[in-house]
């Protein structure tokens, strides 16, 4: 890509363009905010660094490159953490200047910015990049600030110090001092008074003066004069003011290009226009509603409601095989119903935490993109947009339309969100509106995670386990964020396999998440981060097909409470259940020890996965193991009774973790092909078993609709054979 890169003169812009040339990009352009007033060093800003911005003109040339600058004339206005377009903000000019850039330059397609650990600088460079529909290139976010700073000078940064402002360093002894030289003095700052060796807390500035990208000259300061700000005797805060300053040619750089006859001026363009008139301009998508051309009222939904605080919703269109007339009808209809349905308990899209997106073709996948985001929008979702997994599932074989969403519901405003959409080597950049991870009320719910290598957004090469592995990876960053781990937080994990892979493949993947983890375990363990043990579920699904053709996507659900709170499991042998279901028979059976796995908070959180195999199934009909065919299995006898055992032994677990029926948020089954039913017929046993069920103890409220969603698969199971006929998925959280 061909990239304007953000400049302030300091190590972490200059590395960044060194690491953007790494991964293949090309710098055509470079862009700067200084001071309106040339005499200010320093600005009252959280966004800009300005001190020693009188140098920086000086860029162009080094670099032969052009250089755009722009007078800040904006004031932070807008302080949240999330930038929302504020006229007269400071952001704008940022706005302004790189609107400039992109129109004399039309071929720049990304922006690089040396952010590493600040959300608030890394979100308005996002949402400039966003409105101006360029791509924020962040490679240095989240990356280790020691090896980072060894790195740069490994490579070639020449930094000196322009400002000083932390314990232990003094404007008179480390100002104008090269930043090589300190390394070793940082570190043991860091290890006596915690300082961020990098200087991301602000205990420093930089200012480079030479670099591998300075081709053509480097910068030689002659004479400054050391401004004190706060003279205080413990931590000073001290500026360096440039007095004189001189380029000195590259022998190699003149004997490849003579830059006689060129004036400084060519190199560098001001950029003029005022930051307070409102700069959306027409690089915004649109927000609005999606057309009102597909009809709802001809549409025969399946829509499903759980009855919690926090709530699941699902919805598709019902009907005979192959009667959906498109995605983007389908999507359509489903998206507007949903958005209806939350609107009549005063809710939007704003309250979902999570989408689960299933589309009958991924060869839709941009289209059904491109239909979510008419509805699903950053606007809408001010405290950030929900996350989200995609996979393709055989909706048209069991009667359903090309679309099926299911989604998450926060009936208050406490969710936190993580949505990065700048591209870095720290994880997958989320580039639209679906975010990494959403977490609310102590349960983490992580957006599907492909095998994708974050710095250059491609599936790695080396087959299933290679993505398996990167994924993992993928999902351990992330959850980082939230101060967790997969190895101690994880509840469940689902695993979406391609059915492109083979028997022997998918035994592959499963033994790396098993590897992965116990390595993440034994890596924390030794370095003292252990405190406690979890043994997560895991699910196993066989998908059609999957986003950008991967082979494997994995998708999380972790814990992640506050300190305050204290979690430990529970040993289910100890508990009694003490209400049975006589009248249904299946109390008195001995189960496949492998039938039911769970994951269980005591009084917090109950996550219950069963799976229904030909054993148990033999186990249930016993007529079935004489017939010796699957397809006798979808026999209404034979459902009833499977059915009847699903919900028997959910209620069963649920009733031993403190959990109710009331504090279910979501509950889906997902059903093989080899069942030979319908959706509808599916939904509707689950629906008798339930009405039957809730008139038997009064644990459970029927409505009349489903609390469900019933999810057509190639194959699911508690491990990669998927051998299940039936799995049942439900989680509940009295948080």
């Amino acid at each position: 890509m061909k990239v304007v890169a953000l400049v302030s003169g300091g190590k972490d812009s200059c590395y960044a363009m060194m690491r953007c040339i790494d991964y293949g990009h090309e710098i055509v352009a470079l862009a700067n905010l200084m001071p309106f007033d040339d005499s200010t060093d320093e600005l009252d800003s959280h966004m800009y660094q300005t001190v020693g911005h009188q140098i920086i003109v000086s860029y162009a040339e080094c670099m032969e490159l052009p250089l755009f600058r722009r007078r800040i004339q904006g004031s932070t206005r807008h302080q949240q953490l999330s930038y929302r377009t504020t006229p007269g903000d400071e952001v704008e000019d940022m706005f302004i200047l790189l609107s400039e850039v992109k129109r004399q330059i039309p071929s720049i397609t990304a922006v690089s910015s040396g952010a590493i650990a600040s959300d608030y600088q890394r979100l308005r460079v996002e949402s400039v990049s966003s409105r101006l529909q360029l791509i924020s290139l962040a490679y240095l976010w989240k990356q280790d600030q020691s090896t980072l700073l060894e790195e740069m000078m490994r490579k070639g940064i020449v930094a000196v110090l322009v400002k000083v402002a932390a314990l232990g360093l003094s404007p008179n002894k480390h100002l104008g001092r090269e930043l090589a030289d300190l390394q070793s003095e940082l570190h043991e700052l860091k290890e006596k008074y915690g300082i961020n060796v990098c200087g991301e807390g602000g205990e420093y500035e930089t200012l480079t003066i030479d670099c591998p990208l300075f081709s053509n000259a480097r910068i030689l300061l002659d004479d400054y004069k050391i401004i004190l700000h706060s003279p205080d005797s413990i931590a000073s805060v001290g500026v360096l003011h440039p007095v004189s300053f001189h380029l000195e040619y590259k022998m190699e750089a003149t004997c490849q290009r003579s830059i006689s006859g060129i004036e400084k001026v060519g190199f560098v363009h001001e950029v003029q226009g005022r930051s307070d008139l409102g700069t959306e301009a027409n690089c915004q998508l649109s927000t609005g509603l999606a057309s009102d051309s597909f009809s709802l009222t001809d549409e025969n939904f399946y829509l499903s409601v759980t009855k919690r605080n926090t709530f699941s919703m699902g919805c598709c269109i019902q009907g005979p095989s192959g009667t959906s007339e498109g995605l983007q009808r389908d999507l359509t209809a489903v998206l507007k119903k949903v958005e209806s349905k939350l609107g009549e308990v005063g809710f939007s899209w704003a309250n979902v935490v999570y989408v689960h997106l299933y589309i009958a073709d991924m060869k839709d996948f941009a289209l059904a993109n491109e239909t979510y985001v008419r509805f699903i929008t950053e606007n809408k979702c001010p405290q950030g947009v929900p996350s989200r997994s995609t996979i393709e599932l055989p909706l048209l074989e069991v009667g359903l339309g090309k679309a099926y969403i299911e989604v998450l519901v926060a009936s208050d405003e406490t969710k936190k969100v993580l949505h990065v959409q700048s591209i870095s080597c720290w994880a997958p950049s989320c580039i639209g509106p679906y975010s990494q991870a959403t977490l609310h009320k102590g349960v983490l719910h992580m957006a599907g995670q492909l095998g994708l290598d974050p710095p250059t957004m491609v599936l790695c090469s080396g087959g299933p386990t290679s993505e398996m592995k990167q994924a993992l990876e993928n999902c351990e960053a992330v959850a980082n964020c939230f101060s967790c781990s997969l190895a101690t937080s994880a509840i469940l994990f689902v695993v979406y396999c391609s059915a492109s892979l083979t028997s022997s493949d998918r035994a592959e993947i499963q033994k790396s998440l098993e590897n992965l983890l116990q390595l993440i375990s034994s890596s924390r363990l030794q370095n003292g981060c252990m405190h406690e043990m979890f043994d997560p579920i895991c699910l196993f699904v066989l998908a059609s097909n999957l986003p950008k053709g991967a082979l494997v996507e994995v998708k999380p659900v972790l814990y992640a409470p506050d300190d305050s709170e204290n979690s430990t499991e529970t040993d289910l042998q100890n508990e009694a259940w003490t209400e049975n279901l006589g009248c249904w028979g299946l109390e008195s059976s001995e189960w496949p020890s492998q039938c039911c796995q769970n994951y269980i908070i005591p009084g917090k959180i109950c996550s219950i996965v069963v799976h229904i195999t030909d054993e148990v199934v033999e186990q249930l009909c016993s007529e079935a193991a004489q017939m010796g065919t699957k397809q006798s299995y979808c026999s209404e006898r034979q459902l009833k009774r499977i059915v009847r055992f699903c919900i028997y032994l959910l209620d069963k677990t649920l009733t031993m973790s403190s959990c109710s029926w009331l504090d279910l948020m979501n509950l889906r089954f997902y059903f093989t092909t080899n069942l030979c039913v319908t959706a509808n017929v599916l939904s509707l046993a689950f629906m008798e078993a339930f009405d039957e069920f809730a008139k038997i103890n009064q644990r459970i409220e029927i409505s009349g609709e489903p609390f469900f969603n019933v999810i057509p698969v190639l194959g699911s199971g508690g491990d990669a054979s998927m051998s299940d006929l039936l799995t049942c998925e439900l989680f509940a959280s009295n948080f």
